[in-house]
């Protein structure tokens, strides 16, 4: 697993709650600590509502190991990487990966827009690479996405529909295509929105409120923007306005004032509404 934040954390933890060994590798150590914190206190609040075991609980924790060295994975068998939503980042990671793993390991992405086919040209045996993308809550959420690059094979794809089934998820089949089907439909939702905000149409919890009891959604698109980050909107958003060239896709002035200023949600403490900094 390449990344230990809020989507790393989830993921090692559901791979590892299916029984599988997991090797979380991160940079940063102090990322490793919160990893690691993180996944316990989920893992109480499952045993507090009756959702695991004592026994499955500890035994889930004892398969996650963390590391800090790339050569970590070098015998694994998948890596999922879940780092920060920018080609360039993630092309530089699947280049030193692909250096690193055995030549019959399989290269999935956790990413939520950014295209597989351009990640798989820069690695060795290219059919190997493909698109995992989870839903965040990552324990809570059922759904995959599973896209394939131009590249990717056959057998790597069977492979990855039948481990997300594995792990209690149901996999979707999800053509190469900027935002995939996911975030094409929900990015934009949040953008418009947020341009609700910033033309002073409605404050932002009565924006919310609209959504949650007209439109019957648990939870408010400028609430699921704090969640996401809003860093990664308008990082979507801009790879949607990148991909297809058309100016329904053009960012709110009002993220990209808000990632400039530092507000980027839950993980900064404000966003559209505010949060206690952990």
């Amino acid at each position: 697993m390449l990344g230990a934040g809020q989507m790393g954390s989830g993921i090692a933890q559901v791979c590892a709650a299916a029984g599988f060994p997991v090797v979380l590798r991160d940079l940063d150590p102090a990322a490793l600590d919160r990893a690691r914190t993180t996944i316990e206190s989920s893992l109480d609040r499952l045993l507090a509502k009756g959702r695991t075991t004592r026994e499955d609980r500890d035994a889930t924790l004892a398969r996650v190991a963390s590391a800090t060295a790339l050569e970590a994975l070098a015998e694994v068998d998948l890596v999922i990487e879940a780092v920060t939503e920018s080609l360039t980042v993630k092309r530089a990671i699947f280049t030193e990966v692909s250096a690193v793993c055995r030549a019959d390991a399989i290269l999935a992405s956790n990413t939520s827009s950014i295209s597989l086919t351009r990640l798989a040209a820069v690695v060795a045996h290219p059919g190997r690479v493909i698109g995992m993308h989870f839903m965040n809550p990552v324990p809570l959420m059922p759904l995959v996405e599973v896209i394939r690059a131009r590249q990717t094979s056959t057998p790597t794809f069977d492979t990855i529909e039948a481990l997300t089934r594995a792990l209690g998820k149901t996999p979707v089949d999800v053509k190469n295509s900027p935002g995939f089907v996911a975030n094409r439909v929900l990015i934009p939702m949040i953008n418009e929105a947020a341009f609700c905000v910033h033309e002073g149409l409605a404050s932002a919890e009565s924006i919310d409120t609209v959504m949650k009891l007209g439109m019957n959604h648990p939870m408010g698109p400028l609430a699921l923007a704090d969640l996401i980050g809003i860093d990664t909107v308008l990082a979507i958003m801009e790879v949607l306005l990148d991909g297809f060239n058309d100016s329904k896709y053009r960012p709110c002035p009002l993220l990209i004032e808000m990632v400039d200023a530092g507000h980027l949600g839950r993980k900064s403490g404000q966003g559209f509404f505010s949060y206690p900094v952990k």
